[in-house]
């Protein structure tokens, strides 16, 4: 698969069957991230994958996306960097683009993860002094599903923003 049709199909899939992904796929998708675009090249980050079923089912405090997930992978950053939201964000957007392109669902979960970074951080071990950005679930998706987006005549302008 293409990049734009990675990126074409790509959809936060919440609703995955519980099968496994092979290691080598993992793999792939965390090195998509580290290949991520990052302020001044520090790159900040350090992706940690969980399969442990057990984990996985404590990481329901965040979201129930995770539930019959096969992975996901905690996005750690290191805050003293001057770019790390960003750079979480590119790396975040890699992985789900490759998950896509491998046939894997993904989901970005930032909306409660922050609201439990704390008890995140010393399950999986975390340093006091790292930030713990998000959650990524990974999975078969039970189905694809189909949403529409704005055209592009739009969102896009030329030169100047009009209306």
């Amino acid at each position: 698969m293409d990049v734009f049709e990675a990126i074409r199909k790509r959809r936060s899939i919440r609703n995955y069957t519980g099968d496994s992904i092979p290691v080598e796929h993992l793999e792939q998708i965390v090195d998509a991230g580290r290949w991520a675009a990052s302020g001044y090249n520090r790159q900040p980050w350090t992706f940690v994958v969980v399969t442990d079923k057990a984990m996985l089912e404590r990481f329901c405090v965040v979201s129930k996306a995770v539930e019959q997930a096969a992975a996901v992978i905690a996005v750690v950053m290191d805050d003293s960097s001057q770019f790390w939201l960003e750079d979480a964000s590119a790396a975040v957007e890699n992985m789900l683009l490759a998950s896509t392109a491998l046939g894997y669902g993904s989901c970005w979960l930032e909306g409660r993860t922050l609201a439990h970074e704390q008890e995140l951080k010393e399950w999986l071990g975390v340093p006091a002094e790292k930030r713990l950005i998000t959650l990524v679930s990974l999975g078969v998706p039970v189905e694809w599903p189909a949403k529409e987006k704005k055209p592009l005549s739009e969102v896009l302008r030329w030169e100047m923003y009009s209306e």
